[in-house]
């Protein structure tokens, strides 16, 4: 890892490229996951992009200032569609993959705000065993109800 890597943000602590099917609400909720998981272990969890020695970076949603904790977040409401089930093993891969350039084993959260949006990684999907073989964590954090209709109301929007 360089010694460059360094946390990035804006004055929100959102600081990510738009992508298809993403939204404004959906940023602002992935910052109050980020907000209520960093107080519920004690930490201050931002957006990190890191970079390896070979020059490949990646984009985390967050991580503490010691990166002992590295987080994808998924504001998604109600369960996943077919094309957003592989978008939870994808960001397990990422996690663990990066976590192994770093000189310590961080801890892998994946950090939904919905349990319905992770029913297909409960019980004995294989799914849910490659991202536990992984060593990635899936926690739920809810969302306060104006940020969690927001981010409703934005999924309607889009899947119009």
């Amino acid at each position: 890892m360089r010694d460059d890597a360094r946390m990035e943000g804006s004055e929100l602590g959102v600081d990510f490229p738009s992508e298809p099917g993403s939204s404004h609400e959906q940023k602002l909720a992935e910052r109050h996951i980020l907000d209520a998981l960093g107080k519920r272990l004690g930490l201050t969890l931002n957006p990190l992009r890191l970079t390896t020695v070979e020059g490949v970076s990646v984009q985390l949603d967050g991580a503490d200032e010691d990166r002992t904790v590295l987080v994808e977040c998924w504001a998604h409401q109600g369960p996943a569609k077919v094309a957003q089930k592989s978008k939870l093993v994808v960001d397990a891969v990422k996690l663990h993959w990066i976590a192994g350039t770093l000189a310590h084993a961080p801890r892998k959260l994946l950090c939904v705000s919905d349990e319905a949006a992770v029913g297909h990684l409960r019980g004995r999907s294989w799914q849910a065993a490659a991202i536990s073989d992984l060593g990635v964590e899936i926690v739920v954090v809810a969302l306060p109800d104006e940020v969690r209709n927001s981010v409703l109301a934005a999924q309607r929007r889009q899947y119009r």
